[in-house]
């Protein structure tokens, strides 16, 4: 047990709060309680504490230290918030991650996310193995898989733009947990896009879903917001919307799609990531060429293999009314205020299925805003 004088446990409690000075922060509260024993360190950090007297008053001064962590900690522009709750990284905008459009594409944004969320689960001590598994599911050979991902984009950024993406994660009953993303122009502070996404327990030997054991809970709730905070707000928001499943003949197709090595992630399946594209490809050109997208759903019901042989089906939605809220940079984390004519925004189905059986892989739905002229 670290022990301090009253006043050096008032101020190591402070110094931890602030990530130790603009150092990554290696100390996150456990419980709302006071003093150093109420941070639990993740595992290979510590805390170096060194006391000296004033030749002024006597005064004890005690100087905390934060253990410097790996290289990656020390480059890596991110760090848990003040309360230790949510956590915030900047990244610039590469050349290699821009679009026909000249900026970032929506592959880009989505690799960030799970970047920053990964990122978010190590900083608290968490392994990045599995993506952020827990001591208690390392144990049971536990991991999380996506179960839905939903991106709203208000304003893409280019190459060279820096953008702040802040993350925190919730519980969500027994089945799983709930990870939401503020997306903001650093320069600006501008909100230019949110997401969230549901996050389900699969045992890594039989690949069979698990419920969230109360072991678990225990262990990632003491990250998460006492209250529900949600980066999409709305109750009309597509983000929680059914999709209907896209039946045949659809009306645009890309069939035969093969997964890339490069596509499968650390736990052998194809990553999240790589199903936004294949849903793409079968987009009408002539959309692509008018038109942005202005977000993304998408339910993930079936792992693909690199063997697997893919199918992507698309087909236009109607929009109840002729007219659809489209998302602006006002209200609470850019709340949806707006409305667009019919012609400038585009609805849109999508299925991904297996090409051999026909069994479904994944089920989407995007919307589409018109471009603006240059």
């Amino acid at each position: 047990m670290l022990k301090l004088s009253c006043n050096g446990l008032d101020r190591a409690h402070s110094l931890a709060q602030c990530g130790f000075a603009g150092r990554p922060a290696c100390a996150v509260p456990r419980r709302r309680r006071s003093g150093v024993s109420g941070f639990r360190l993740p595992e290979g950090r510590s805390i170096r504490v060194s006391a000296a007297v004033s030749a002024k008053d006597g005064a004890v001064a005690t100087r905390v230290e934060a253990d410097p962590g790996t290289l990656a900690d020390r480059l890596r522009v991110g760090s848990l918030t003040e309360d230790g709750l949510s956590y915030k990284e900047k990244f610039i905008v590469r050349s290699y991650e821009v679009g026909i459009n000249k900026t970032a594409t929506v592959e880009t944004i989505a690799n960030l996310l799970q970047e920053v969320g990964c990122n978010h689960a190590q900083s608290v001590g968490y392994s990045t193995d599995g993506f952020a598994t827990t001591p208690t599911m390392r144990k049971l050979r536990l991991i999380w898989v996506t179960a839905r991902m939903h991106i709203e984009i208000y304003k893409y950024p280019a190459w060279s733009d820096i953008v702040e993406i802040e993350t925190w994660c919730q519980g969500e009953g027994r089945v799983g947990t709930r990870r939401d993303f503020i997306l903001k122009d650093y320069a600006t502070d501008e909100v230019i896009g949110r997401a969230t996404s549901k996050w389900v327990m699969m045992n890594q030997d039989t690949r069979r879903l698990q419920k969230v054991s109360d072991d678990v809970k225990e262990e990632y709730l003491v990250f998460c917001p006492r209250e529900p905070r949600l980066a999409i707000p709305e109750a009309d928001s597509n983000s929680l919307k059914k999709i209907p499943k896209l039946e045949d003949p659809a009306q645009y197709s890309r069939l035969g799609l093969v997964p890339r090595r490069a596509d499968l992630d650390m736990n052998q399946h194809v990553n999240n990531v790589t199903y936004i594209g294949w849903v793409l490809e079968s987009m009408p050109q002539e959309i692509i060429d008018s038109h942005e997208l202005q977000s993304i759903t998408l339910d993930y019901r079936r792992e693909c293999g690199q063997h697997d042989i893919v199918d992507s089906l698309t087909s236009v939605e109607a929009i109840q009314g002729g007219a659809e809220a489209v998302p602006e940079l006002k209200g609470t984390n850019g709340s949806a205020t707006a409305r667009e004519d019919k012609h400038e925004h585009q609805q849109f189905l999508h299925l991904l299925r297996l090409s051999t059986e026909g069994l479904e892989i994944n089920r989407g739905r995007t919307e589409w805003r018109k471009k603006a002229p240059r």
